[in-house]
């Protein structure tokens, strides 16, 4: 049972498979298994609940990596990215049931319908953004029929056809008493919410400022309660910390320059955020400032042109822990949190940062049951 469960918080980190960020140029090879292995333990040892193992059309394989990341960890759940689209979802279904299986029951997914079409069309998808939504709604549909089906179905769909379809393999875990992998969801568009209000376990937000989180929270939470359904919020933040707040911002700064730096050696322009609506949400907050609200830290976003979850919330560890608690009474149970040194920032976040949240989460339930 993961942490959210007990205490209300769910904390999730993030791997890949080499030592890469806005401030580590990527050397040595693509994979590295060592660090695969040592980057995945150290979140089990910080006390993170999951990890975020993310996809990119060049990069190794996700649900690969989860598996061998799932074998020399015993307790910490994943969650994998994956695009819809490029794998059949019987197949798909079968897939993650399979995982499930062999990890014991510590396999979520978070479907990217994809902002980029450069993205996508490297791997042969040419539809457009609002298409790439329809198709995994119709995709979720299906791998929810697979996961649940007792005998084979047909579907015949805008985008999917089958006949006879069925899986021997259901996943360990269940959600109302039947088969079921945990939903992670992303997608702030009108093509987006929808699908978020039918499907989503799990809505993930970029880190938004607190009047964006709290306007996108209310349409989705709108959306499910349709179908009705709940759903759960997750926020991303890279949080930068260090023992004073002047020294948070002061490395704050040193991120920003190198980052700089770094983007001139290799080439690279501010480019636009493509079709993604979640990036020009980012660029939107960072044209107000470049810092907002107590602590949000827009100045990374802006540079990279909103591409990823890059902005950081700086301070002590207590500053951070109590700006976290904002997004908490908003409604936010769940924080991916990963930072510019990666493996090393793990660590530092089990520390103090994460037990911190906890004690203040637990301490205004508790405040909270004593008042109803």
């Amino acid at each position: 049972m993961s942490q959210q469960h007990q205490d209300g918080v769910e904390f999730i980190g993030m791997i890949q498979g080499q030592k890469v960020s806005e401030i580590h140029a990527a050397k040595g090879p693509s994979l590295d298994r060592d660090y695969v292995r040592a980057f995945a333990q150290a979140h089990e040892t910080a006390g993170f609940d999951r990890v975020l193992v993310p996809h990119h059309s060049t990069s190794p394989d996700a649900t690969l990596t989860v598996a061998y990341a799932a074998s020399v960890t015993q307790r910490i759940h994943f969650m994998l990215a994956h695009r819809p689209g490029f794998v059949a979802p019987t197949l798909a279904a079968r897939q993650f049931a399979s995982l499930d299986q062999f990890s014991g029951g510590r396999l979520g997914v978070h479907y990217i319908s994809g902002g980029s079409d450069e993205e996508q069309r490297r791997d042969g998808d040419w539809l457009d953004h609002d298409q790439r939504y329809a198709r995994t709604d119709e995709y979720l549909e299906v791998l929810h029929k697979v996961w649940t089906a007792e005998k084979p179905f047909d579907h015949e769909g805008a985008h999917y056809r089958f006949q006879n379809a069925f899986s021997e393999v259901k996943p360990l875990q269940t959600r109302n008493g039947k088969p079921h992998v945990p939903v992670y969801f992303g997608g702030a568009s009108e093509a987006a919410i929808p699908v978020a209000g039918k499907y989503a376990d799990v809505y993930a937000l970029w880190g938004e400022s607190l009047d964006q989180a709290r306007e996108l929270t209310t349409r989705v939470r709108a959306e499910a309660a349709r179908h009705g359904r709940s759903v759960r919020f997750s926020v991303s933040f890279r949080p930068i910390l260090a023992q004073t707040e002047e020294a948070a911002w002061a490395r704050a700064e040193n991120i920003l320059a190198e980052t700089k730096r770094l983007r001139v050696v290799q080439g690279y322009n501010r480019g636009g955020p493509q079709q993604s609506e979640g990036a020009k949400r980012l660029l939107a907050a960072a044209e107000k400032g470049s810092r907002l609200d107590k602590r949000l830290w827009t100045a990374v976003a802006q540079e990279i042109g909103g591409r990823s979850n890059s902005t950081a919330l700086v301070g002590t560890p207590e500053q951070v822990a109590d700006a976290l608690l904002d997004y908490y009474d908003l409604g936010v149970t769940t924080f991916l949190i990963r930072g510019f040194d990666p493996l090393e920032d793990a660590l530092d976040y089990g520390r103090e940062l994460i037990p911190r949240t906890r004690e203040l989460v637990a301490q205004r339930a508790q405040a909270q049951r004593k008042a109803a």
